[in-house]
């Protein structure tokens, strides 16, 4: 969840960009001449390996902004995610905010305020003497907006799965008096001390919003990007510092105040900003923090050693979910239509569930803002773009990127119970159901040439029923049904068996 400026520095330079337009898609694409080549795919279909439990997106700040729309609008928002006929999203990411100091002078980025849950009563000092255990001391009215969100999704999805996480403690229990972090981006902003009372904060919140809305948090993760040098107080969103020391204090002061409430939720860790981070980590801790773990996050801003986060999640036998990830092509103007991203994205999708091999994969910020202000080009993160400053916005307002008909291309195909299964081209993922009768095939061809797909023999008696494009022309479009990956192209092949 870093700003995008800190994430481009995990990005590799590209030296080709190419503009979204469909003129000049079409032109790069005339570039191939119409040639073809072959392409073969081996794919196991007798090694299913992870479960699949499905995609999603984290709440935070769209959910702040949106969830307060009038209801036409943010009823169309969790339809495109959360609908039948949308994205069909099962997973859903709540953000237990922090809360700055009511006297603080607002500077968070739009939306980032997420307000916590704390109350302050006349007279008390809260650094000295906030108390999990004093009703007086909780505002069970607070982010209305964002909670709008958990009932919306629970009247969509049969069996939705919720993780709560936080970014920073309340003001009152940093070192800072800022939810956006220390003086310095390496510093811990947790108050020496303060790990038992900010997880009997957190937790807390679980019980009481899973009473409120009628669900259930499967996991609850305290930390977020905690080894990196995001963090600091003049920052525009919430954050914190941990150290790989003070994150293992957390995670097991955590897993006591879930089970001191008698709750069934538990830990999720380190929801790390890429895999060489998480390993870090994960080597710091003591044998007992890692047992009290009882799921893997780590987020994808970088592709380093993420087979190594596959192995830790294999030996220890932990579930692991790819946590959060969004990325736009460096000096690409923001356009809803833009292929170059969409193509990007995908492969990197591809790329995450190959070396990962996760059970889940979650978005960062389904909604983002629409960022082209003052003949500046903005960027192309978010799958659907809406101005988040406007007031009262229609469903007009609403502008479904390419990106999130790429994001279609996996998540209406790819579902809950179907297993990964080992492919041994770099372009493709494979699914099969769980009764083996349906395999899915997902190729990203970011190239000028079309590619003639065929399985090898060990994957044959499953025949193809269905192909869908995502393209410069085409949306998740269902087309011809040959085993042709076209130019620059996201492509679907379900495959039945017999």
């Amino acid at each position: 969840m870093t700003g995008l400026k800190a994430r481009l520095r995990w990005l590799l330079p590209l030296a080709l960009i190419l503009p979204g337009g469909v003129a000049a898609q079409d032109a790069y694409v005339a570039a191939g001449h119409g040639e073809s080549v072959p392409v073969m795919l081996r794919i196991a279909t007798d090694r299913p390996g992870t479960t699949f439990e499905g995609w999603g997106t984290a709440l935070a700040w769209f959910a702040n902004v949106t969830g307060a729309y009038p209801d036409a609008t943010r009823e169309r928002l969790a339809d495109l995610f959360y609908g039948a006929d949308g994205l069909g999203w099962t997973i859903a990411r709540y953000n237990i905010g922090g809360g700055n100091a009511p006297d603080t002078p607002p500077y968070l980025r739009t939306g980032g305020a997420v307000p916590g849950f704390w109350r302050v009563p006349a007279g008390v000092d809260a650094r000295s003497a906030w108390r999990a255990d004093d009703p007086a001391m909780w505002d069970w009215s607070a982010d209305a907006a964002q909670r709008w969100w958990l009932d919306a999704i629970r009247r969509r999805v049969d069996a939705p799965l919720f993780e709560a996480f936080s970014n920073s403690p309340p003001w009152f229990m940093t070192v800072s008096g800022r939810v956006s972090g220390a003086t310095s981006g390496t510093d811990d902003n947790l108050r020496a001390g303060q790990e038992g009372a900010f997880a009997a904060y957190l937790a807390r919140v679980v019980d009481e919003l899973q009473r409120r809305h009628r669900i259930a948090f499967r996991t609850l993760s305290p930390v977020n990007e905690p080894n990196t040098d995001y963090w600091f107080a003049a920052n525009t969103q919430e954050g914190a510092h941990w150290s790989p020391a003070r994150q293992a204090a957390m995670i097991d002061a955590s897993d006591a105040a879930l089970k001191a409430r008698g709750l069934t939720t538990v830990v999720a860790a380190p929801d790390e900003t890429n895999s060489h981070l998480f390993l870090a980590d994960w080597a710091a801790y003591p044998a007992a923090t890692r047992a009290r773990i009882g799921q893997l996050n780590v987020h994808s801003y970088g592709t380093v050693h993420q087979t190594g986060v596959r192995d830790i999640a294999r030996a220890s036998g932990i579930r692991l979910w790819m946590s959060e990830h969004d990325m736009a092509l460096e000096k690409t103007p923001e356009q809803v239509d833009d292929v170059a991203t969409a193509l990007a994205f995908a492969e990197h999708v591809v790329g995450d569930l190959r070396r990962l091999e996760p059970a889940a994969w979650v978005f960062w910020q389904a909604v983002e803002n629409r960022s082209a202000r003052d003949g500046q080009p903005g960027s192309n993160w978010g799958i659907v773009k809406m101005d988040l400053t406007a007031a009262a916005p229609g469903p007009d307002a609403i502008r479904i990127t390419r990106k999130y008909w790429a994001m279609a291309n996996f998540s209406r195909h790819i579902r809950p119970g179907y297993r990964l299964v080992p492919v041994d081209d770099p372009d493709s993922v494979a699914a099969l159901s769980g009764d083996g009768a349906t395999l899915v095939i997902v190729h990203v061809n970011g190239g000028v040439l079309s590619r003639r797909l065929t399985l090898a023999p060990a994957a044959g008696g499953y025949r193809l029923t269905r192909r869908i494009v995502t393209d410069a022309r085409r949306n998740a479009a269902a087309d011809r049904i040959t085993p042709v990956a076209d130019p620059r192209s996201v492509t679907t092949f379900v495959l039945k068996r017999g």
